[in-house]
This record gives structure tokens, C-alpha cells and sequence, in this order.
């Protein structure tokens, strides 16, 4: 018997893979246009892939937990921990290797939404999993659903910035 909610879980990893392959191919577009690559650019890259990347292997986990048979609660109970706490890792985290990196601070709206919502549906779901309440599947689902969306809003707003900012070959205002 398949796994309760398998099916979403498969479509929004092919959502973000296709969103992760995207996301690259923009900045690749951009510096073809002849603009280089700034550390801005590189970390958002490099974030949004890899948040991507362990957002679909989140979204690939329970899935794979079911073919080692494991009772649906468990399944849920250890995707909810393995994938939850490294990605909550992550998220808190993201200031500080943001301003590392480009030496800038992070946006509060990307603040908010992305690390803030998207910390507090992680704690929320992993605590809702963690004890036992039912709709287990539905509360891990709608995390992945609610960071994957983070982080595509925190992508846009980032992508808004780095199209603000002048090609080489344009004088600086």
C-alpha cells in the first residue's frame, strides 16, 4: 500500500527540482546579458539550490522510509526529525551566512517570510508529528509545501534586487 500523501509528496519534488534548475538558469541568463556574477549572486545560487535540494530530499524521505515497512506513524515521526531539524538548522542560520557572504544584512521581508514562517511551520510540524496527533502526513506536507513557497518568495525578492543592480559596463549612480 502506498503511503498516504505520496502522491503530493512526489509532484512538489518535481516541483522544486524544476524550481532549483530555474532558479540557476536566471542567473546564468543575467551575466550572458554581461553582467558578472556578484557574491550576491552567488549565494543566492548556491542557497536556493541547496535549500531546494534538501527540501526535495525531505519531500523523497517518507517514501523511501515506507519501503523498510515501517508503521505510517513512524514514518512520519522520523522524516519529521530528519528532515525538520537540519532544515530548521538552515533557516536559522541563513542571516548569518547571508551578511558572511555578501556583507550584507538580510531584507526583514525575506526575514519574515522565509526564515520566520518557514522556522515556525518547522517547529510546529515536527511537535504535531512528534506527538502523535493525527493528520500526520497533512502536517509534515504542508511544511514542505510552506518553506518551498518561503523560499520561492525570498528567491523573487532576492532576484529583485539583483536585477536592480547596474552591469559592469554601466556607470553606478
Amino acid at each position: 500500500m502506498e503511503l498516504k500523501g505520496a502522491s503530493l509528496l512526489y509532484t512538489l519534488a518535481t516541483l522544486m527540482v524544476t524550481f532549483a534548475g530555474f532558479s540557476a538558469l536566471l542567473l546564468i541568463v543575467r551575466q550572458a546579458a554581461g553582467a558578472s556574477l556578484s557574491s550576491l549572486d552567488r549565494f543566492l545560487t548556491r542557497t536556493v539550490v541547496g535549500h531546494l535540494f534538501v527540501l526535495t530530499a525531505g519531500a523523497l524521505l517518507p517514501a523511501l522510509l515506507g519501503l523498510y515497512e515501517l508503521p505510517d506513524a513512524w514514518v512520519w515521526k522520523v522524516s519529521a526529525v530528519i528532515f525538520g531539524l537540519p532544515y530548521l538548522i538552515l533557516l536559522l542560520t541563513f542571516p548569518h551566512r547571508r551578511r558572511a557572504a555578501t556583507g550584507k544584512p538580510t531584507p526583514q521581508i525575506v526575514l519574515a517570510t522565509f526564515v520566520g514562517l518557514g522556522s515556525i511551520t518547522l517547529v510546529a510540524m515536527i511537535g504535531y508529528v512528534l506527538g502523535g496527533f493525527t493528520y500526520q502526513a497533512a502536517a509534515y506536507a504542508t511544511a514542505l509545501n510552506v518553506n518551498f513557497f518561503a523560499l520561492a518568495f525570498a528567491f523573487v525578492i532576492a532576484l529583485e534586487v539583483i536585477l536592480r543592480e547596474p552591469k559592469d559596463d554601466e556607470p553606478k549612480q
